[in-house]
């Protein structure tokens, strides 16, 4: 079995290639390098194609023969996206259609992508049901959710099987820090080892589904193994729901001492609470277990550690 992997040098994209040569699938990583490392992939088993799926020329070369896509490659981040829009627009979702336009030349059978829990955007209903009227409030969830319906709407013209996730939060190894769009997890990991305030935007009482990267790899393989598809979008997340006051104590818990925190403003397009309805997903999953929380952040911080964040500590 063959699987293109886009944005395969990324964090969630690596960690996807690894567990699938795990599984003795052939994983080629489609990657242009632009926020994934070529260091991620080292000594995995994938292959990476240094290309953009913007460019025609570098999708024909990955997928003949390919039995799956899971399309992973975006241009991330929120802050991002308000600073730059256009960019977030062309990656997100002119290069969704690219994809999956290259997916018919070659006749692959099945293409698995990610949205993102930011598409709820606004609707204040909790958990985060599928069929919620969707507010995107930032160019980056709507950018997703342009994703996830050309996906879904290919598969209904087109007979290719489709499955579309919307990741909530997802962390673990190999999730850059130190750059201003990073996100929670590693920015805070990053100051803790360091030494450093750790960057609260608000109050810290923003809530969050983290979801640990080896869980949302692990249903990304399953996905391409079984042939799961599905004609409606399904949050790829467990349920749970933890303030960032919350995720600063189970910090503090793992490293055995007190953290000190920066109040900023809360920055423009970010929700305040977000927790998925696992229903959909379940019907398709019924038996994923996820990584709780403590296990998965005790994890992400000793990958940190071995990369050699934290000398200050």
């Amino acid at each position: 079995m063959k699987v293109v992997v886009t944005g395969g040098a990324g964090f969630i994209g690596a960690n996807t290639c690894r567990l699938l040569a795990e599984h003795n699938i052939e994983a080629v990583a489609l990657d242009d390098l632009s926020s994934g490392f070529r260091s991620n992939l080292e000594g995995i088993g994938a292959t990476l194609v240094e290309g953009s799926i913007l460019d025609d020329t570098a999708l024909d070369e990955v997928l003949p023969g390919a039995d799956a896509v899971i399309h992973l490659a975006a241009r991330p981040s929120v802050p991002r996206s308000i600073a730059d829009p256009w960019s977030a627009h062309e990656v997100n979702a002119t290069g969704t259609v690219k994809v999956l336009e290259a997916v018919r030349r070659h006749d692959v059978g099945q293409v698995v992508v990610a949205s993102s829990s930011s598409v709820y955007g606004a609707n204040p209903t909790l958990p985060k049901q599928e069929d919620l009227t969707l507010r995107p409030v930032s160019p980056y969830a709507a950018s997703k959710l342009a994703t996830e319906t050309y996906t879904l709407a290919w598969g209904s013209s087109y007979g290719i099987k489709t499955l579309a996730f919307r990741f909530f939060n997802v962390f673990g190894p190999l999730q850059p820090a130190g750059h201003a769009y990073a996100a929670v997890v590693p920015a805070f990991v990053d100051a803790a080892l360091a030494g450093r305030p750790l960057p609260v935007n608000g109050d810290g009482s923003q809530s969050r589904d983290f979801t640990f990267v080896d869980s949302v790899a692990s249903v990304l393989t399953r996905a391409v193994t079984d042939r799961t598809h599905s004609p409606l979008p399904v949050n790829l997340a467990f349920g749970t729901r933890t303030t960032l006051l919350e995720l600063i104590g189970e910090l503090e818990t793992i490293l055995g001492h007190p953290l000190e925190r920066e109040h900023r403003e809360p920055r423009a397009g970010d929700v305040p609470h977000s927790q998925a309805d696992q229903t959909r997903f379940r019907s398709l999953f019924p038996d994923v277990e996820p990584t709780p929380l403590p296990e998965a952040l005790a994890r992400t911080v000793a990958w940190f550690r071995s990369t050699g964040a934290g000398a200050a500590t």
